[in-house]
């Protein structure tokens, strides 16, 4: 994904944690891509019927705000690079909302 920008990656929740500009807008597990959704954009992960990324602690299912990303995108360059600008997107809106945008 380095044609979005400089992308970082890191460790997280058993997978790979992928950064643009120190904001994690996607995340690898188990060859799954995953992409950030927020209010404004959960809804067309709903309506393709894409799962959450989920994960257990303490016997129960965690759910976070990263959804499988389409089949579709991962064939198609252009497809992908909207998804993960929509993705980057929800990753901006999440830090303001948190008081200001975390850089690392």
């Amino acid at each position: 994904m380095q044609w979005l920008g400089p992308v970082t990656s890191r460790r997280m929740f058993g997978g790979t944690g992928l950064f643009l500009e120190g904001l994690m807008f996607a995340l690898i597990v188990e060859n799954t891509l995953y992409l950030k959704a927020d209010t404004a954009t959960r809804g067309d992960f709903d309506a393709l019927g894409l799962p959450p990324f989920s994960y257990q602690r303490n016997g129960r299912d965690i759910a976070l705000s990263y959804f499988q990303a389409p089949d579709e995108a991962l064939d198609d360059r252009d497809l992908l690079i909207d998804w993960a600008n929509r993705a980057y997107a929800a990753a901006m809106r999440a830090a303001a909302a948190k008081g200001g945008l975390k850089r690392g």
